[in-house]
């Protein structure tokens, strides 16, 4: 592990402070798999009441990109080359979290699996494989 919950979060706060109004935070990083939450309000929901495609690849990314640098270490230029998901099913209005799990890390990609919880329902609602170009050491 090269950064602690506490630095993933003042790195998101310093590197990326548009992000404050998600209001995102880390609940869970143990070296191996990280765990992202952020609360659901009126911006992230779609017509039909539900939450949006955009916020869970959003919530997605996130979590893949935390995941990557607690890993690695505080690299900004990381960048997600692909996304793909799959909504599973209807997610609630309420929480939702992001489980990240690392697939594969190699010296220039990693691949990240992400596994997406709404908060009163069982199962997950979506499922992400996301890949990350890591740029060269300097």
């Amino acid at each position: 592990m090269k950064m602690t919950t506490a630095e993933l979060a003042a790195f998101l706060d310093r590197e990326f402070p548009q992000m404050a109004p998600l209001r995102m935070r880390i609940e869970h990083w143990d070296g191996t798999a990280l765990r992202l939450a952020m609360p659901i309000g009126e911006a992230q929901l779609r017509p039909g009441g539900t939450v949006s495609g955009p916020t869970m690849m959003t919530l997605a990314d996130c979590a893949a990109y935390l995941l990557l640098l607690g890993l690695i270490g505080p690299v900004a230029l990381a960048v997600t080359t692909n996304l793909n998901i799959n909504f599973l099913r209807k997610p609630g209005t309420g929480e939702l979290s992001a489980e990240a799990t690392m697939l594969k890390l190699g010296k220039t990609l990693a691949i990240v699996e992400i596994a997406i919880h709404s908060a009163g329902v069982d199962e997950p609602v979506a499922h992400s494989v996301l890949t990350y170009a890591i740029p060269p050491a300097r």
